[in-house]
């Protein structure tokens, strides 16, 4: 539930995204079909943190971990969501957490010999 203060205020986040993935194949074919889209990333991102309320920064960043994993080819997500303006009584500009999380889904990183 948000707090009176975060009502009065809104909530605005930031979030960083770093992804690890395996960069042979695009690195050879410099073609956006054989790695991650950067784009389809982002919107997901966006959905998320536009599209349903969370209590809790911690549930928004594992959130939005889960979701990379399960919908893109990749190792490793490491996310840094800061809320901006909490409302916490002092001088601060944002809180943030930062999360990591790795493919639990082997069949989404390996090497797919079908694609050529």
């Amino acid at each position: 539930m948000l707090t009176a203060a975060e009502k009065e205020t809104g909530r605005r986040f930031e979030v960083d995204c770093e992804l690890e993935t395996d960069l042979a194949s695009p690195g050879q074919s410099d073609s956006l079909k054989d790695t991650v889209d950067y784009e389809a990333v982002y919107l997901k991102i966006r959905e998320i943190v536009e599209g349903k309320a969370f209590s809790l920064v911690e549930s928004l960043v594992i959130a939005l971990a889960n979701e990379i994993l399960k919908e893109f080819a990749v190792f490793k997500v490491t996310l840094r969501v800061r809320k901006r303006i909490p409302p916490i009584a002092g001088s601060i500009d944002y809180i943030e957490i930062e999360v990591t999380r790795h493919q639990s889904d082997t069949s989404k990183i390996l090497a797919d010999d079908t694609k050529q």
